[in-house]
């Protein structure tokens, strides 16, 4: 075999290797395909808080006050951001969901809903798009806000706390499939 054609071999081969430790090196986070994912064992979901909650801007598209309980944001093993979610009606109704967002697909999950007695009531609700979906709409302005950069959770919980508190920059780019 030619040298040249020998050395191209090889970088042909380490090719993909090289390019994950260039992205990982710059700080790019590499998303497995969805095919190898697999969802982990999901906490229970934490303790309903009505205050200290960070706003969401739903702008118009809403009647309840949005909010997210900034101490009840994680990311598991599993790149799901879950998070507790309360919409509040002017009368004090009061929605609360613990949810699950997968950045990497644009989908989210409910994995509990508040019950009027104080418990968390589990929901057997599968993953559904972000986009197009008006019960998500919440959970859409959440990933564009704060929870998701490109296709990838944002750095930490504390700093997507940090993000939604500052002016929406619509970090989240995802576009339904």
């Amino acid at each position: 075999m030619p040298r040249g054609a020998k050395k191209a071999t090889v970088l042909r081969k380490a090719a993909p290797w090289l390019l994950a430790a260039a992205c990982t090196c710059a700080g790019a986070q590499v998303i497995p395909s969805d095919a190898d994912w697999q969802e982990a064992d999901t906490p229970p979901p934490p303790p309903l808080k009505l205050q200290g909650l960070v706003p969401l801007d739903m702008g118009r598209s809403s009647e309840l006050r949005w909010g997210v309980d900034p101490a009840s944001i994680r990311i598991g093993s599993d790149r799901v951001v879950r998070y507790v979610v309360v919409g509040q009606g002017e009368a004090g109704a009061v929605n609360a969901y613990y949810e699950g967002l997968r950045c990497d697909t644009a989908e989210v999950r409910v994995y509990a809903r508040h019950a009027r007695d104080g418990d968390w009531t589990p929901s057997s609700q599968g993953w559904k798009p972000l986009h197009d979906n008006s019960s998500t709409r919440h959970s859409l302005v959440f990933a564009r806000t704060g929870a998701c950069i490109g296709q990838a959770p944002n750095r930490s919980p504390d700093q997507i706390a940090r993000d939604l508190t500052q002016a929406p920059t619509y970090r989240f780019l995802n576009e339904a499939r």
